[in-house]
């Protein structure tokens, strides 16, 4: 079994930039082994940011071209990476830019066109993780819980707070994991109504009030009725989650506030439902992970039989591009990369296209 030298890409739906991390994979006694050696975030321009946020509302022709130049710029951020830190790269697999996530039409689109990515910096790539899924009856989400499954077996919960919040974890045998609503994208939509891109360690949200009548909405939301395999996208937070956040008129401190009550009600009610009575590990990545008053309140909320665990730093910001890396590995080896019990999927399946530089 050789070593693995890959880069992964992701850009999340919280819109804050690119994460690239460069891994090491190989196997040691039939277990797979990772080491994160080299990381970058870049952070998006306002005009890019709306760019990638507004893709929703193209034309056809409009997102293809939009999709095709992005994977240039991925490229571009790719070579450049690769010759900063003077890497050895097997490839590079990039989860591209989610615009459009409908699984109930059978569609899922990620921006980060992969042949111009692998033009652009010249070297093979793997991306397009989730449509073969789609194609197979699943949801093409959460993608995620392979790594969860194959690099962080010591933990019973991974909890992943990006944009959406999504876990995963082991039930009899199978692996399973959904998107439980909502994280990131409403604190951040929260925030930069005026004018900033985040709320450093949940500052602002600790110094606010609950408004009852906008958690009892959003707790009354009908997507945490349905059953899981599910999952969300851009779309269902602008047509669900934005009309109530718009319609309260309330501080920025108490709408920040109830929001991570909100989040932290949902988690605490899933990891409840399926925790037994035993300790437990849950294991949390993802930006949300950097929210001291959220992780707070999620501790207070939980069980006390049940541990949070917050990684070193480097693991928080790069689970998931690491997770990429490692699927693209797993594409490589022909195994098993997407879990039909966490998709919905007929079967499992080893997903990504492989884009070889012109």
């Amino acid at each position: 079994m050789k070593k693995y030298n890959v880069i992964g890409m992701m850009s999340g739906t919280s819109l804050d930039g690119l994460d690239m991390a460069f891994c090491h994979f190989w196997k040691h006694k039939d277990r797979w082994e990772f080491e994160i050696k080299a990381t970058k975030s870049i952070s998006y321009t306002q005009e890019m940011q709306n760019e990638l946020k507004d893709a929703i509302h193209l034309s056809a022709e409009k997102l293809l071209q939009l999709h095709n130049e992005y994977g240039s710029w991925l490229g571009a951020r790719a070579k450049e990476f690769i010759a900063e830190n003077n890497l050895e790269t097997d490839f590079i697999a990039s989860h591209g830019h989610t615009s459009h996530h409908r699984p109930e039409l059978g569609l899922t689109f990620q921006l980060g066109s992969g042949q111009h990515l692998a033009n652009a910096c010249g070297h093979k790539v793997i991306c397009d993780f989730r449509s073969n899924d789609l194609s197979l009856g699943g949801q093409g989400a959460p993608l995620v819980p392979i790594g969860d499954r194959l690099l962080f077996s010591a933990y019973d919960f991974c909890l992943n707070l990006g944009g959406i919040s999504n876990i995963s974890f082991e039930s009899k045998g199978s692996r399973i994991a959904y998107d439980i609503g909502l994280a990131n994208m409403i604190l951040n939509y929260i925030t930069r109504k005026i004018g900033l891109d985040y709320d450093e360690n949940g500052t602002m949200a600790k110094s606010g009030n609950i408004n009852p009548e906008m958690l009892k909405k959003l707790n009354d939301l009908n997507y945490y009725l349905l059953p899981h395999p599910k999952s969300i996208g851009y779309e269902w937070f602008l047509e669900e989650v934005v009309p109530i956040v718009e319609t309260t008129k309330d501080s920025t401190e108490n709408l920040l506030h109830t929001a991570v009550h909100h989040i932290c009600e949902k988690i605490a009610h899933q990891v409840t439902l399926n925790s037994g009575k035993q300790a437990q590990k849950l294991f949390i990545t993802g930006g949300g992970a950097l929210n001291t008053f959220l992780i707070e309140t999620l501790k207070q909320k939980l069980n006390k039989n049940i541990e949070v665990v917050v990684p070193e730093k480097k693991i928080i910001e790069f689970k998931e591009a690491l997770v990429f890396a490692f699927m693209g590995v797993l594409r490589s080896e022909k195994e098993i990369n997407v879990l039909k019990t966490v998709t919905g999927a007929k079967r499992d399946s080893s997903s990504g296209v492989i884009f070889l530089p012109n």
